[in-house]
């Protein structure tokens, strides 16, 4: 029986002499990789249902998405799974490595003819080297690691069929986009799409990564390249190891065969929104935009970063027009350095981050904010992929010209001086209503949180992964919540609540967040020895009520957790209602009382 690339892949790994469409089969997997992303939910699976690593030779983590560990549950995470590697003998390619996806074609992990399965979607970027791969979701992969295999569906199989002579300006990602216009988001919905044809022959391993990459936005099971001598070659020079390649039959049977004229492929865009969504670079020309991205497994290759240095070099990024570049893998990085490619990105004014996904997974650098412009070589565009603003996807080459021109051209026509940005006015301060501040009250009245601790900082009050927020609405619920014994303070505080507490209260950073989640739950004032300086200030400035009481006051007062208490702030008078207790403590000073009284020092 003639069979696809696919068909003979899935059968030479299930034990079977050939397989079909719609057959279930048992894949042997010969790679096996969790990321950091996922990986952390894999090894709760394993060991929630006592399961072991099948072969741990064949099994790894990569910590791709957030290789700065810049977010305390990615840090939380990645580290989960390096203290289960060390204990299972697996081997971990780290925050310094790279994409997981590139890494395995570069190490020789997956080869022409291979399996391999990741909690990454774009793990059928194994397509470009003539191998098998499947994004998964956890189950997936702990049931892979346990077993060695996994059940896959034999998919159909359809053939591009590239006619003419690809033109000079058109790249790897021109190519996939053009595609994308063509099929769309799901024309190839499930398919295994082989590519054949005299262009095709001539890409790069680099060009053919990109192209493959994103056969999940095609809908593709995977974009799948028969491969070249070039091919081979290259992933010789990359892994020390010549491969033999599987080749479809002469005669297989395709579900779809379709013709497409290369030679009319034109550099793209993908308009923000789909991938799938196109119009040519020249249609959009002029477009003013903020921010540019070169990095991602579509555009991280070395070939990438060289046709981005060469467009960069001796020139500077447009005024205002913030450039961030990120290469796929460390060997890369390295490589760009020795180049001189790195000197020429900083010279140009662009920043380079260590190697790994980058803005794509959220976690590193490439986000963008609201109404933020921004040209990128990714992936995906989806609204919120890659931060909250607008993202058009093109080549290396389109990005960088226009991060020079400051909007949207070709690397042909550059503008001797770039364009700069004008006030739009949206930014200016406008006469503001008179605000009625209501009578401040002078006492406080409620139950105490006695929380007899010295130092307790404003990462305790309120932690650094909550800084971005910035409406006070949403601060109280994170209040206290990384101060050990009262991490669910915000469930349980109530309006009025007073906190009480000891020596060098909100020492550390100039957070004033940590003034303002306990201003959202209407705790009515806090009662401290004393104040780290700078929150004794953002206190006071909030017309937060703060004051201070010597030591050994609290005792005479016999104040315990849950007594209620009544606090004047003009008169420094400290009433415990439960036994009726009195003690003087230092009351607000003139300013102090001023600033309260205005409702704040703004």
């Amino acid at each position: 029986m003639n069979q696809t690339i696919v068909e003979k892949i899935l059968a030479s790994h299930s034990g079977n002499e050939f397989v079909k469409p719609g057959d279930i089969v048992d894949v042997h997997i010969d790679a096996r990789v969790a990321r950091d992303f996922g990986g952390a939910n894999v090894v709760k699976n394993l060991l929630d249902n006592g399961l072991s690593v099948d072969d741990p030779s064949k099994t790894c983590f990569t910590f791709d998405c957030n290789p700065t560990g810049s977010d305390q549950k990615y840090a939380a995470n990645q580290h989960l799974c390096r203290m289960y590697a060390r204990d299972n003998n697996i081997k971990v390619y780290d925050i310094d490595s790279g994409i997981g996806t590139h890494l395995a074609i570069e190490k020789g992990l997956v080869y022409p003819g291979s399996t391999f399965v990741s909690t990454d979607s774009h793990a059928n970027i194994m397509g470009a080297v003539g191998a098998f791969g499947q994004g998964m979701g956890d189950q997936d992969i702990a049931a892979t690691w346990a077993k060695g295999s996994v059940w896959f569906k034999v998919p159909k199989s359809a053939k591009i069929i590239f006619e003419g002579k690809k033109p000079e300006n058109v790249s790897g990602k021109d190519i996939v986009l053009n595609l994308l216009g063509i099929f769309g988001a799901n024309k190839m919905l499930g398919y295994s799409v082989e590519m054949y044809g005299e262009a095709i022959d001539k890409l790069s391993l680099d060009e053919r990564i990109t192209i493959s990459s994103m056969g999940t936005e095609m809908g593709a099971i995977i974009l799948m390249f028969p491969p070249s001598e070039q091919t081979l070659d290259e992933l010789e020079a990359l892994s020390g190891k010549r491969f033999d390649p599987v080749y479809a039959d002469e005669n297989a049977s395709y579900d779809g065969e379709f013709t497409v004229d290369i030679s009319k492929f034109q550099p793209m865009l993908a308009l923000p929104g789909h991938p799938h969504d196109n119009e040519t670079v020249v249609a959009k020309k002029g477009t003013k935009i903020d921010s540019a991205f070169i990095g991602s497994c579509t555009n991280g290759r070395l070939e990438d970063m060289r046709i981005a240095a060469s467009v960069l070099k001796g020139r500077k990024i447009a005024p205002g027009v913030v450039m961030k570049i990120v290469p796929a893998t460390d060997d890369i990085w390295n490589i760009c350095l020795k180049e001189g490619l790195i000197e020429i990105f900083k010279n140009a004014g662009a920043l380079v981050s260590n190697a790994g996904c980058a803005g794509c997974a959220a976690g590193q650098v490439g986000q963008n904010g609201p109404e933020e412009v921004t040209l990128s070589t990714g992936n995906r565009n989806f609204t919120g992929k890659q931060g909250k603003g607008y993202v058009y996807l093109a080549s290396p080459a389109i990005v960088a010209a226009s991060a020079v021109a400051g909007y949207i051209t070709t690397p042909d026509d550059i503008p001797a001086e770039p364009a700069v940005f004008t006030p739009q006015g949206k930014m200016l301060a406008q006469a503001a209503n008179k605000r009625e501040v209501s009578e401040k009250p002078i006492l406080a009245e409620g139950r105490v949180w006695f929380i007899k601790q010295d130092d307790i900082d404003t990462d305790m009050i309120f932690h650094n992964r909550y800084l971005t927020i910035t409406d006070i609405n949403e601060m109280g619920q994170h209040a206290f919540d990384n101060l050990q014994g009262y991490e669910d303070f915000a469930k349980k505080a109530q309006p009025n609540d007073i906190i009480v507490t000891t020596k060098n209260f909100g020492a550390g950073s100039s957070r004033q967040q940590a003034v303002d989640c306990f201003k959202a739950l209407g705790i009515s004032c806090i009662v401290a020895e004393s104040y780290g300086a700078i929150y004794e200030r953002n206190a006071i400035n909030a017309a937060m009520p703060i004051l201070t009481y010597e030591p050994g006051q609290m005792e005479e007062l016999g104040l315990e957790d849950g007594h209620k208490i009544r606090v004047d702030f003009t008169s420094g008078e400290v009433r415990n209602l439960n036994n009726d207790k009195t003690v003087k403590i230092q009351p607000f000073y003139d300013a102090q009382l001023q600033i309260y009284k205005n409702g704040g020092l703004l």
